[in-house]
Formats: structure tokens, sequence, C-alpha cells
């Protein structure tokens, strides 16, 4: 009996065949990529002509055009350049028509087009699939659900418990300015704005104000947005796998699981008190239910298909949305107030004649404060939270001048270059607010800080409030005044943020 044995040669040469074989494999499948992205760049080019844009380079596309600090600055040139839109590559193929006209949002926010899946999946592992990321029926159900938990009758107790949080912020501001009147305000209001939402939306006892576990989750929730911004610009980030292994990855893992453990503490709290039996009752004779009782009692009552992951991407959407956004609000529009002295005092006379030194402030009240009214709108005009959402064309689209997109393109609707448009706001960046006195006229779409159509912000109302609220009582107790050697510098991050924080001098008033 022999036994056959292959001899070091064969066996290195077989490897080397191997090698051979899986070295042209790997050609081809690299060719054939090569391929499918020219053809798609060629087709976008294709779909885009219409639109005229500055040259952009084949693979990084307006990449180096857009200089961090310098991306707003950008998008007004080219709103001042080309008219209602103009295509923004990203890199070589792949493409955004981005739009800043009244006319054009119309079109588009009237339609049901889904939110633009290749870049807001990026969002999925940290606030799931709620309101912000779902399409279609799902989406109807979920928007249907919970529009009653913003009701206005569930609205009028809240200005209370706002008005709480923000006094307890003041009083945190009046000892901070008894060493220095220099005060970064941005993060105390994030943490105000978090307590306000976890108090009205979630039934949260007490303030978190001081709470380090929710310091924490401010941070996480920065950390995360930041990583966003640069995995949508990285072309290399776009796949997942390569993503996760990256350093950039595993930090996101880790922030995302830092928000996920507050809003599970939330959650699992509820629940607990819920099942109590008089509490339980006791909710249940409410007409009105809070936002997360509506989602505790669907669950509870099998009603509907919402699972405990459906539950938990609600909580964790609007815990986010619910106070940065209104944060970023509140943020900007006490820096232009501060920046305004003539329209913050005329602000502050009218506040103190309606609400004298601020021990009560009633949901009346709100409706009774026209002139700061139009300032926050103005400042709301002038640096929008939300600077701009997207959209996938899900069938063509003409627009009223008559060019028009095939299916399958992404629409950046630019709420920031909207604003800042010189057609449809003349000096756009002069801060003006009789731009909003009763009577005056302007297109129904040319001012969208809280989007617009179908799926606008379920939480504006809520949001309008909270704004008006935070600004009566910090303007009841301070003068502001702008910081000159800390200007903030805006960054359309998906709130818009300052990188620098927004910084202002605060003087007690007697």
């Amino acid at each position: 009996m022999s036994v056959s044995v292959l001899s070091p040669t064969r066996l290195l040469g077989s490897i080397s065949g191997l090698l051979h074989v899986a070295s042209l494999l790997l050609l081809v499948l690299l060719l054939l990529k090569a391929a499918q992205l020219y053809l798609l760049r060629q087709w976008l080019l294709k779909a885009v002509q219409e639109f005229p844009s500055p040259p952009s380079h084949w693979l990084f596309g307006h990449n180096q055009e857009f200089q961090t600090d310098q991306e707003l600055q950008q998008f007004q040139k080219w709103v001042e350049k080309f008219p209602c839109a103009c295509p923004r590559w990203l890199w070589g193929s792949r493409v955004s028509l981005m739009v800043y006209d009244p006319d054009y949002m119309k079109v588009v926010l009237g339609r049901s087009d889904p939110k633009n899946h290749g870049s807001y999946r990026f969002l999925a592992p940290w606030i799931g699939y709620g309101l912000l990321l779902l399409n279609g029926q799902t989406w109807f159900q979920h928007r249907r659900m919970l529009t009653p938990a913003f009701h206005y009758d569930i609205l009028k107790p809240y200005v209370g418990l706002m008005a709480d949080s923000v006094r307890v912020m003041l009083d945190k501001w009046e000892e901070l300015i008894s060493q220095d009147s220099h005060l970064e305000i941005s993060e105390h209001i994030s943490l105000m704005t978090l307590d306000t939402i976890m108090k009205c939306a979630f039934s949260q006892k007490g303030s978190v104000q001081t709470d380090s576990k929710s310091q924490s989750y401010i941070q996480a929730i920065r950390d995360v947005k930041t990583l966003f911004i640069s995995r949508v610009r990285n072309f290399f980030y776009q796949n997942d796998i390569i993503y996760w292994l990256t350093p950039e990855g595993r930090w996101n893992q880790r922030a995302c699981q830092l928000a996920h453990q507050h809003t599970d503490r939330v959650i699992k709290l509820r629940k607990a008190h819920l099942q109590e039996e008089e509490e339980l009752e006791k909710v249940r004779r409410k007409r009105n239910l809070d936002f997360l009782d509506i989602l505790l009692f669907a669950r509870m009552k099998n009603e509907s298909s919402l699972s405990d992951k459906d539950l938990r991407a609600e909580v964790d959407t609007f815990m986010f949305e619910g106070h940065d956004t209104t944060a970023s609000g509140i943020s900007w529009i006490l820096y232009a107030l501060a920046t305004h002295p003539e329209h913050q005092q005329r602000c502050r006379k009218e506040i103190q004649s309606l609400l004298g030194d601020g021990a009560s402030i009633t949901w009346d009240h709100l409706d009774q404060m026209p002139y700061t009214t139009m300032c926050i709108k103005e400042a709301l005009r002038l640096y929008p939270p939300v600077p701009a959402v997207g959209r996938e064309l899900s069938k063509p689209i003409t627009f009223p001048d008559g060019r028009s997109l095939p299916r399958g393109i992404h629409v950046s609707l630019n709420f920031y270059a909207l604003h800042h448009n010189p057609k449809v706001w003349p000096n756009p960046e002069v801060f003006d607010p009789s731009r909003f006195a009763p009577g005056s006229d302007s297109h129904s779409h040319a001012f969208l800080p809280f989007s617009g159509g179908s799926r606008n912000c379920i939480g504006k109302h809520f949001a309008m409030k909270e704004l008006k609220v935070a600004v009566a009582l910090t303007l009841l107790r301070f003068e502001l005044a702008a910081d000159p050697l800390q200007a903030p510098i805006p960054l359309p991050n998906i709130v818009l943020e300052s990188k620098n924080g927004i910084h202002l001098k605060l003087r007690k008033l007697l």
C-alpha cells in the first residue's frame, strides 16, 4: 500500500495558483464595482443637469469647498448665485439637490417622500426607528397614536413645569455670575430643556439639572451628533462593517449605549410606577395621556404592533428632539437679543407689564406678548434649530419653473439657506422683528423652523411655549450682552450649534 504525498514544490505551486485565482476574482470585483460607480455617477450627472453648480471633484465632490467653520457662508454664496436649488456632491457617486426656495419647498413638503435612507440610517443605532426615521404606513400609525400627547389640554399644565425648570437654571446663573459675569449658556440650557421634557413627557419627579447621569447623557448626545456628521462626510465610513471597526465607530457605540441607559432607566421607572394599582387607575381616568403613558398603554393593551424596541425608539427620539432642538432655539434667541439691546429692552418692558416679577406665568400669558413673539420668530429665522432635512424622491418631481428630477434623487431641504435667501428675505442678515408683525405678508413656506407638510415637527406648539417661557423669565431676571471676545461660530450639525459655545455677559436686574 502506497501513500501519495505532495512535494513541497507542488504544494507551493497549488497555493500560488489559488492566490492567483483569488487575485483575479478580486480584480474582477473591483472593476465591476468601479463600473457600477461610474454608471451611477453618469446617471446622477444626467439627473441633475438642469441645475447648475460649482465644479466638483470626481471623487471628493464639493467637500473641499465646505470647510467645517465656513459651511454656512458657502451655502449663502450658492444661494445668491444659483436660483432656487443647487446640487451638492458629497463625493463622486452621491449628490443631493439643496433646495432653498419657498415654491420648491412647498412642492416637496406637499408630497409623502421618505426620509433619505442613505444618511438617516446612521442615526438608527442611536434613536432607532421612531417618528424621525420611520416612513409609510408605520410612520402614519405612530404619528396618529402620539398626536393626542400634544393636545392643548395636555400642554396647558406644562407651562408651570417649564417655568420651574427655567427658574432652577436662572438661580444657578445668579450664583455663577456672582464670581464672573461671563457665562457659556448652551450647556446650562440643554440641561434645563432635558429637565423640562423629563417632567412633561416622561412624568419625572424632581430636577435633573444637578444629576451627573443627566450630564453624561447630554455629553453622549453631543458625541453622537458629532460622529454622525463625521460619518456622513467620509466615503470609507459608509460601509457598516468598516465603520464599526474604526475608533470612531467604537466611540459611537459607547455613546449610544450611554444614551440608551438613560432612556431605559426612564421607561423602567415609569413602568414600575404604573404597576402600583392606585397610580394605574389614576392614569386610566385621565382624558388625555402623557407621551410615555400613551406608549406604555398601547403596549400593555396590545392594541397596536408596538414592540418594546418600537417603544424605546420613540422614547429615544423624543428625548433627543424634545430637548436638543429647543435648547438650540433658546440659546440662539438669547444670543440674538444680547446682540440687539434695543429689541431686548422692548421685549423686557412688554413682559414686565404682563407678568410683573414673573412669579406666576400661565398659558394665557404666552399669547399676550406679541413683540417678544416677533423677536423669537426672527431669531428662529436667523438661527433655525434644524438647519436641513432630507428626502428621497419616491417618484419624479417637476418644480414650478419647469425643471424636474427623476425618482431616487436625494433632496436636502435647507431651511438655513431658505431663511437667508435674499430673494425671500431682503437684507437677510439683519435682525428685523418687524418681518413678523401682524398682517405682514410672506410666502407660506418662507419660514420653516419646524419644517412643514405632514411631517412637520409634532412638538412645535410645545417648543414655542417653552421658548416663550424661557425668554420671558430670563429677561425679567437678567440683562444680556454679547461677549465680544468669544463670538459664536454656527455649525449646521443635526441641530444648529456653536463650535465654541454661546458666551454672554449677564447682569442681574434689581
